[in-house]
């Protein structure tokens, strides 16, 4: 679990016992490709740091599948609000290929808040997370798809390598025809 303490000591410098709490609590858990995290009308029961691997967000909408994002290694993964809220999830998590995760039950959580630098560290982490998914969604919904793509491949270029093209193009509101002409204007 060395990349989940190495990411927390960026946030708040862990202390023997506190580190300890987290191997503790933390648990590996790996996921086939295709297979789910989470599924819609479930309770999320767990936060997620991704050791390894490909994750997508979906959601079902008249019985198409609509991808809002796609999460990779060093990466934080939960429903967000079914998770913190403890209700049933209007979203999937599915692994696209083997995936490796460290996860953290809600108890666990719970229990972790008890320690201060792990709630150091979760404020903080929680206050990044809502400030540059604010921005970015101000960004986003500014740009056409083609600047999508652009900002896309500059942040989030393990996105455009990793994930198939279909997926991409629901993240960007565009056909994968679209997609194709996008990404040949670039290239």
């Amino acid at each position: 679990m060395t990349e989940l303490i190495e990411f927390i000591n960026r946030f708040a410098v862990l202390d023997s016992e506190t580190e300890q709490a987290i191997l503790d609590c933390f648990k590996t858990e790996v996921y086939e490709k295709n297979e789910f995290i989470l599924e819609e009308g479930k309770i999320c029961t767990k936060v997620s740091f991704i050791k390894s691997g490909l994750v997508r967000r979906f959601y079902m909408n008249d019985g198409q599948e609509i991808t809002n994002w796609l999460y990779y290694n060093n990466q934080w993964l939960t429903s967000a609000t079914s998770f913190f809220d403890q209700k049933p999830s209007f979203e999937n998590l599915q692994a696209c290929e083997k995936t490796e995760l460290y996860s953290l039950s809600y108890a666990d959580e719970q229990r972790l808040l008890e320690y201060p630098i792990f709630a150091k560290f979760h404020i903080s982490l929680l206050r990044q997370y809502l400030a540059s998914f604010n921005e970015f969604h101000h960004k986003y919904k500014l740009m056409n798809a083609h600047e999508k793509y652009s900002y896309l491949l500059t942040h989030f270029p393990e996105i455009i390598k990793k994930a198939k093209l279909k997926y991409i193009a629901s993240i960007l509101d565009v056909s994968q025809e679209t997609l194709s002409r996008i990404r040949a204007s670039i290239n």
